[in-house]
């Protein structure tokens, strides 16, 4: 049976008066029904279920009932290998080394957690003292994610799991705290923003994890910064100093925000959309969690914002910081990359190359490590193309320049049969028929436009208007040669045979005899 403390048991003595059962006894006080059966006896022995019977302040039961029986001592099954487990433990050996060392050599057949409850009680672990740190105003601000539940989503019409972003200044516990679908670098950067934006200042330390979007690579003195999160702190003048992994109480104070955001805020709560969650949370922010009296500072930690930490914060830089993200991309022989769905030209030079794209809201700047190689007007849609035609091969570009109607001007301007040429190649494919044109038109460059014109009537009179026909007249220098002249004047010549009908006639007589 379960011992009571005596308030309890005047509680139980009180309920059984008044009637309740032992059921409804049980839940409220979290007892079992065993329990509440036995005091009920005991009560209804000693006269204090009479109404009348006043109880004592000081109920003992120890007397009556008996001292509360002990549970038979089970021995532990490592036991037996204490001396091993004792040399383990002064040579520093880790409990799952200890473990695997008793299996291989003791053939220990228990489990891990029999050798964890003996070695723990052995040899028990000394608690650690910590040091509080106080800060000075505008000193640090401490962030942290947290699960928030689902939300709805009215972009995509569905419910979404969500996440609370928590930023505490550590002097005055003043808070700002916003709920978001993702932690992407995007997202990351924004709350910070929109933080020291609703602030009027910025901090000069800020301390988040070892989140992706705030750490690239985690060490222990040395953290490499993610690069959009690098060059933010610079913007706006911060130190970032990220906790080491695995030690959430170095930033202790916002992870009591975020529990206190969770716990008073967000339970119990349903809101109709994303949108409306943190209109909510703005307001409960600055008349609820600002106003109340902190349980560390026993100030109200908007009042100290305001008096003592808002004039210490830094100033907010002119300019919004604008980067969003940066990704590693790889030229593709097309000569362009691949961002977010959208295609970006880059110079053919780099193809095959792994370059960076630094991306802000509006533009898109690739470099190859601190060379600008490209800049485009970032696509807002998925599956558009940013192409610079100087960015292909000289041949490549021209093609892709030249087209069809630029074409037909420009034999327009060498002469009716050059123009007469390109028009009859057009008329028949023109996209298939397109580089033929184009190679004409470049004969210009070599032979000149007069020798090209006369090649082109040339190949037009002969009934051959292609490429390979023109080249060849070109370089046989036949578009020097003047053209077969028809007589237009000269009377058509009738043809006759050269023998009578009669002489046919008598032949096929002797043929047929």
């Amino acid at each position: 049976m379960e011992r009571l403390h005596m308030n309890y048991i005047r509680d139980l003595i009180h309920r059984v008066r008044s009637g309740e059962s032992d059921r409804r006894i049980a839940r409220d006080l979290r007892v079992s029904r065993v329990t509440v059966r036995r005091y009920r006896k005991w009560a209804e022995a000693q006269g204090y279920l009479q109404p009348d019977t006043p109880l004592p302040h000081d109920i003992s039961v120890a007397a009556t009932l008996g001292a509360a029986p002990r549970p038979p001592r089970v021995a532990s099954s490592v036991e037996p290998y204490q001396e091993a487990v004792q040399r383990l433990l002064d040579q520093k050996v880790e409990m799952t080394a200890i473990f695997q060392r008793l299996q291989e050599d003791h053939g220990y057949t228990g489990s891990y957690s029999s050798v964890r409850r003996y070695v723990r009680k052995v040899r028990p672990r000394k608690p650690d003292a910590v040091t509080r740190v106080h800060t000075a105003p505008g000193e640090e601000m401490q962030v942290d994610f947290a699960a928030a539940g689902k939300l709805y989503d009215p972009s995509c019409g569905r419910l979404r799991r969500a996440h609370v972003f928590v930023a505490t200044l550590c002097y005055s516990r003043h808070q700002y705290a916003e709920l978001v679908f993702d932690q992407k670098m995007p997202t990351w950067l924004g709350l910070h923003q929109r933080a020291f934006e609703s602030w009027g200042g910025v901090p000069g330390r800020v301390v988040p994890d070892n989140l992706k979007a705030a750490v690239a690579k985690a060490l222990v003195y040395d953290p490499v910064l993610a690069e959009p999160y690098r060059r933010m702190a610079q913007h706006y003048g911060f130190v970032v100093s990220p906790t080491k992994r695995a030690t959430p109480r170095h930033k202790g104070k916002v992870e009591s925000g975020v529990h206190y955001v969770n716990r008073n805020f967000m339970a119990g709560r349903e809101f109709l959309d994303i949108h409306v969650a943190n209109d909510h949370l703005k307001t409960w922010v600055r008349e609820r969690a600002g106003t109340r009296e902190h349980g560390t500072t026993h100030q109200a930690p908007l009042r100290l914002f305001k008096e003592y930490e808002q004039a210490a914060l830094l100033p907010l830089p002119f300019e919004p910081f604008t980067l969003r993200e940066i990704k590693q991309v790889k030229v593709h022989r097309d000569c362009h990359v691949t961002i977010n769905k959208s295609y970006y030209s880059v110079p053919h030079a780099y193809v095959g190359q792994t370059l960076d794209a630094y991306l802000s809201e509006r533009i898109v700047e690739i470099y190859r490590a601190q060379e600008l190689v490209a800049t485009h007007e970032r696509s807002q849609e998925a599956g558009k193309w940013q192409t610079r035609l100087e960015h292909y091969p000289e041949h490549k570009a021209a093609y892709l320049q030249h087209t069809p109607d630029f074409c037909r001007q420009a034999a327009a301007r060498l002469g009716p049969a050059t123009s007469q040429v390109v028009e009859t190649l057009l008329a028949d494919r023109p996209l298939y028929r397109l580089r033929s044109v184009q190679a004409i038109l470049r004969r210009e460059e070599t032979v000149g436009a007069e020798r090209l014109e006369a090649a082109c009537a040339r190949a037009l009179y002969f009934g051959d208007p292609t490429y390979r026909r023109i080249k060849e007249i070109l370089n046989a220098s036949l578009d020097r040669e003047p053209l077969p002249e028809i007589a237009a004047a000269e009377p058509a010549r009738c043809h006759t045979f050269a023998r009578s009908s009669a002489e046919f006639f008598v032949v096929s007589q002797k043929v047929e005899s």
